[in-house]
Parts: C-alpha cells; sequence; structure tokens
C-alpha cells in the first residue's frame, strides 16, 4: 500500500489538494527517523498511542514515563514499556493482535510534533525489559513512517509536574486511586489487594469521580 489510497486521493481531488498532498509527501515523509525527530521522541515523557483490535476497532491511549523513557536505538526502531494499568490490557492485545501502531509525539510548551507509523511486537521476555522499572512488557516498533507535522493547532500549556505514579529506579510507584476503590477490591491481582489493605484506605466510586474532577487522582 502507498501512503495514500483512493480515499484520499479522491477527497485530494474534491478539495483541490491533490499536487499538494502529493508533494507534501515527497518532502516529509520519510521511511526512517531523521535526526531531529530522534532528538525530539528521546526528550519526551508521554505519547499518544494508536492501535487497532484483531476486528479493525481503533483504539488510542496516552502513554507516560520518565523523559527518555521511549528509546531511541536507530532510526528505524523505537523500544518503550508498558507500565501497570487498568488490568484490560488494550493497547498491548491489540498490538499482538495486528502489530500495526501510530506514535504521536508532541510539545505543548514549544508546539511541535512528530508521527510515527509502525509494525511493533509485545514482550514479557525482551532482553531491555530489566531496563525499564516496574514494567509488565515491553514494545519494539520498527518505523515504516515518520514525519515532523505542523503545529499550529497545538495548544500551548505549561508544564507543571512529572506524574506521581511513573515508577521509580527501583519499580516502586504509588498505589493509584482507582485500585482502592472499595467495589472493585475483590477483583484485584492478589499481591494489589495487600497493598490497598496494608494502606488502610479506600474510596467509593463517587469520591473516586470526585478526585478525578479536581485532578487529584
Amino acid at each position: 500500500m502507498t501512503f495514500f489510497d483512493e480515499n484520499h486521493i479522491e477527497l485530494q481531488e474534491q478539495f483541490e489538494s491533490r499536487d499538494l498532498a502529493v508533494a507534501m509527501e515527497f518532502s516529509v515523509v520519510q521511511p526512517e527517523l531523521n535526526d531531529e525527530a530522534m532528538a525530539f521522541i528521546a526528550d519526551r515523557e508521554f505519547f499518544f498511542l494508536s492501535t487497532v483490535r484483531a476486528d479493525g476497532q481503533p483504539t488510542v491511549s496516552h502513554k507516560g514515563g520518565p523523559p527518555g523513557f521511549v528509546r531511541v536505538i536507530d532510526d528505524k526502531t523505537l523500544v518503550f514499556p508498558s507500565y501497570d494499568g487498568n488490568g484490560m490490557f488494550l493497547s498491548m492485545g491489540n498490538i499482538a493482535a495486528t502489530a500495526k501502531i501510530g506514535m504521536l509525539f508532541i510539545d505543548f510548551e514549544v508546539p511541535n510534533r512528530v508521527r510515527v507509523s509502525a509494525d511493533a511486537t509485545v514482550s514479557a521476555d525482551d532482553p531491555m525489559l530489566e531496563e525499564f522499572p516496574g514494567a509488565q512488557l515491553v514494545v519494539r516498533a520498527t518505523v515504516t513512517e515518520s514525519f515532523i507535522n505542523c503545529p499550529r493547532y497545538i495548544v500551548k500549556h505549561q508544564r507543571v509536574g512529572a506524574s506521581p505514579y511513573v515508577p521509580d529506579s527501583e519499580g516502586n510507584a504509588p498505589v493509584p486511586a482507582w485500585k482502592k476503590i472499595s467495589d472493585l477490591h475483590p477483583f484485584l491481582r492478589p499481591t494489589d489487594q495487600e497493598r490497598v489493605t496494608e494502606a488502610g484506605e479506600s474510596v467509593s466510586i463517587e469520591e473516586y469521580a470526585s478526585l478525578v474532577e479536581r485532578g487529584e487522582a
């Protein structure tokens, strides 16, 4: 498949942008990461990951970690960890099913972004797993397309601080508020049940919703 299919071309012709689209593809779309993209990615502490379910249903999620948690191995290879989540493993299961991912890296302070498409694998046995304390799995992505995207619609924000839930150098992280919801306690992993019990804290679903609204979850 080429970068554009007949559906893209039909719209490009409808809005008289076919020549522009071809020029843009030729000038900005690359089959690997250039030096600027690699440096940009290596500085990020979050990105947005799109994946596709076996039946074709897409989803997108936010992935975060310490700055540089997405490792740039070379101009065709990115490696990143999958930390503890909500137990559904939506993104990781989708990668196992279809291998197709999209990665959107954004700087909201100095508006800029890099888009990456890749073929990916997910593994609990990747040799780099030990380099990501607290990670459950490692995703290894082989870049198929990359381009730096126009930042004009990026809303500018100021960074306040890192997430307190990013695992530390020993892989330790605080118990997230949602795991303290009393109705969910019976369904947690035994290790998480023990941590919540030891913390001696519980919240109702309504209390958790209030924490989320206040940005304190």
